[in-house]
């Protein structure tokens, strides 16, 4: 499971960011960049300590300085039965409908042969034929 993709199914979930620092934030998660870059809603920032609270209505968290985040244990499960879907939807899809594609295949539209060698002979058009 991939970190972003957690993140993008988190949105308006709450959560609890550490720092490396060690500061903690806890609120909803409202945006997220692919640098893990976060905005948080009504957020309760506690200090290095644990001594002090502040109330925050919306937060920036640069992405570099997270250590860790914890989202609820449900949103695994939700984010790991889709991903399974959709691996499943893909295979399914895969092998029934193009059948013979791979290289050398007869398609339309294609570069064919036109009665001569297919490759490096001198069978049909061209120099010296």
């Amino acid at each position: 499971m991939l970190p972003l993709s957690l993140l993008n199914a988190a949105q308006n979930k709450p959560m609890l960011v550490e720092l490396k620092n060690g500061e903690t934030f806890n609120g909803h998660l409202v945006n997220c960049d692919n640098f893990m870059n976060i905005t948080l809603r009504e957020v309760y920032q506690t200090n290095t300590d644990g001594d002090r609270f502040w109330k925050l209505k919306e937060c920036y968290i640069r992405g570099s300085t997270i250590k860790y985040l914890r989202v609820p244990d449900t949103l695994l499960d939700t984010v790991k039965d889709e991903q399974n879907r959709a691996r499943e939807a893909g295979r399914s899809s895969r092998g029934s409908a193009g059948g013979n594609r791979g290289r050398g295949a007869l398609t339309r539209g294609g570069r064919g042969t036109r009665g001569g060698l297919a490759r490096g002979g001198r069978g049909g058009r061209g120099r010296g034929a």
